[in-house]
């Protein structure tokens, strides 16, 4: 459900299936004042650019329960080709597909440069088990880890260590992504057809769109961060909502 250019109020996208809420006064400043209105600050841009993909990526791993982490490197003198990197890598999922009885699964992927001069490596999630000769046989340039996120509290399912999953792949698709050294590329990759799914919920108060999620949820959120509490914050008011 869209919101209308007319309404004032608040809009929270409810991601079921990622276990999280967030949204924000829309339709003027309401209850907290509005962006500026000026001159790009680039920095922030980019620090707002990295909180968006941070966000994206969350919710796709969790969504899709994307609990093992590995690891691609490269022999030898490396990789320094950021579209080589990306070339490769679709050639190994597509192996690791065929390998998997050629059915689609989610996946997401994101690059790292070494703190030395050897260049690519990538990251990566998925949410079943591949065996650890099919990866290194899909991959073929070097090396890989693998390892299933299971060193949680007791208690903690699929979704904790999909959201573990997903922090590590975060990490580099926010601030240590380097636009200079890979112009015009994503900050990260996944699997097509398997973005995760969101009912929006809208009302003239906060406490009513919480309410709603709670509605559509089940329970209370385990968390909830306002933007009141931020310093600095300069948008509108925004909430954000998440559930174990």
């Amino acid at each position: 459900m869209s919101v209308d250019e007319s309404f004032r109020g608040w809009s929270l996208k409810v991601y079921a299936g990622a276990g999280e809420a967030g949204g924000a006064w829309v339709g003027g400043s309401g209850r907290g004042g509005v962006s500026p209105v000026g001159e790009v600050d680039p920095d922030r841009s980019a620090v707002e650019a990295a909180r968006r993909a941070r966000g994206k990526l969350r919710r796709y791993c969790t969504a899709n329960r994307l609990n093992r982490l590995g690891t691609l490197t490269y022999a030898g003198a490396g990789n320094h080709d950021p579209v080589l990197l990306r070339e490769h890598l679709g050639v190994f999922f597509r192996r690791l597909r065929k390998a998997s009885g050629d059915r689609p699964f989610p996946y997401a992927w994101v690059p790292e440069w070494h703190k030395t001069d050897h260049g690519l490596h990538a990251h990566f999630a998925v949410g079943r088990y591949l065996p650890r000769a099919a990866i290194a046989e899909a991959w073929g340039h070097g090396f890989i880890h693998i390892k299933l996120l299971s060193d949680l509290p007791v208690g903690s399912g699929k979704r904790e260590e999909a959201r573990r999953a997903a922090g590590y792949l975060s990490k580099y698709a926010g601030k240590d992504f380097d636009h200079d050294k890979m112009p015009g590329l994503h900050r990260y990759e996944v699997a097509q057809g398997f973005q995760p799914t969101f009912t929006q919920v809208r009302g003239l108060h906060l406490g009513s769109v919480l309410e709603q999620a709670e509605s559509i949820m089940g329970s209370a959120p385990g968390y909830v961060w306002q933007s009141q509490t931020a310093e600095g914050w300069a948008g509108p008011p925004a909430v954000w909502a998440s559930w174990d």
